[in-house]
């Protein structure tokens, strides 16, 4: 199907970005429109490449795997906030490797000796980092060299989006109140920023479904501490009590961090669904209409894989 006319894409965050920067790289009119450019809850993420609790398996296989492979060629340019990093997964118990092990080519299970005290059993392997920050301007930049534009607007309604002959709905966790889906659902997650005091590997506990997380990020001169996930919650304050409850966690794997200095607190509200929706749509007046929404915490796990299905999608 040709499509002529512009493309708007709702929705701010790594979502939103990256599909309207593959939209407009396939040679599309694209116009990004939200209320805050890159959106909060992605500049607040960790992040590491892993399809982590997020549904249709059969789906974000493949989309996962776009992503980690356009991370690589990324993580060949220090601009672009992206780096290869080896690092641990680990648990308090024995663990069976995760569906996504397979994915990986240097997948291995730790020797004991590679295990923090207390661990029972973990796996190394080397999967992308991703700096937010840097990274959300690098693809802001992108869209705005290939021609891409901007508005900032708090969208309340699909139907308020009067100048386009395609929509799409990347709107994280507004994207559900736009769909009229009350399938969507917040889960609050908090970080912490210290100074890095030397650590270069990044490391992750397989908590479950806890609300307690513990990983730990580095970024060059800081590294990010997590976390909490807290489901149903919108909150985006800073929790003190949380925030020392993650630093405390961490350091019982490295000790350095007990004394690193915070630099500040990252808080957002994962849009969290129990399959990712990714299909076409149309407004009642015959606008097609695209969604993209409810990738949880795998958002930018499964960024690069969901736009190029959302391109297939609107020129298919």
């Amino acid at each position: 199907m040709t499509t002529t006319g512009k493309i708007v894409i709702v929705g701010g965050g790594v979502t939103g970005l990256t599909t309207a920067v593959a939209l407009l790289e396939a040679g599309l009119s694209v116009r990004l429109v939200a209320a805050e450019i890159p959106g909060p809850t992605s500049v607040a993420a960790g992040a590491m490449w892993g399809p982590y609790l997020v549904e249709p398996w059969s789906k974000v296989r493949r989309w996962s795997l776009v992503s980690l492979d356009v991370f690589r060629g990324l993580s060949a340019d220090p601009a672009t906030g992206v780096r290869m990093v080896s690092g641990v997964e680990a648990a308090r118990d024995a663990m069976p490797a995760p569906e996504w092990s397979t994915l990986l080519p240097d997948f291995r299970e730790c020797s004991p000796g590679e295990l923090p005290s207390g661990f029972g059993g973990g796996y190394r392997f080397t999967v992308p980092l991703i700096d937010m920050p840097a990274y959300l301007q690098y693809l802001l930049q992108r869209f705005r060299t290939a021609g891409g534009t901007t508005r900032r607007q708090f969208v309340t309604s699909l139907d308020e989006i009067d100048d386009a002959s395609v929509i799409v709905n990347c709107a994280g966790l507004g994207a559900g109140d736009l769909a009229t889906d009350d399938g969507v659902r917040p889960i609050r997650g908090q970080l912490v920023v210290v100074k890095n005091p030397g650590i270069t590997e990044f490391f992750s506990e397989d908590t479950g479904l806890s609300p307690d997380l513990l990983c730990i990020y580095p970024h060059g001169e800081i590294v990010v501490l997590g976390g909490t996930a807290i489901d149903g919650e919108t909150s985006l304050q800073d929790d003190p009590v949380a925030t020392r409850a993650i630093i405390e966690r961490c350091a019982t794997v490295d000790p350095r961090l007990a004394k690193a200095p915070v630099i500040a607190s990252r808080i957002g509200a994962r849009p969290t669904r129990s399959e990712v929706r990714v299909e076409a749509d149309s407004r009642s007046d015959g606008v097609r209409v695209f969604h993209n929404y409810g990738h949880g915490g795998a958002g930018v796990t499964l960024s690069w894989g969901c736009a190029r299905e959302v391109v297939h999608l609107v020129t298919g």
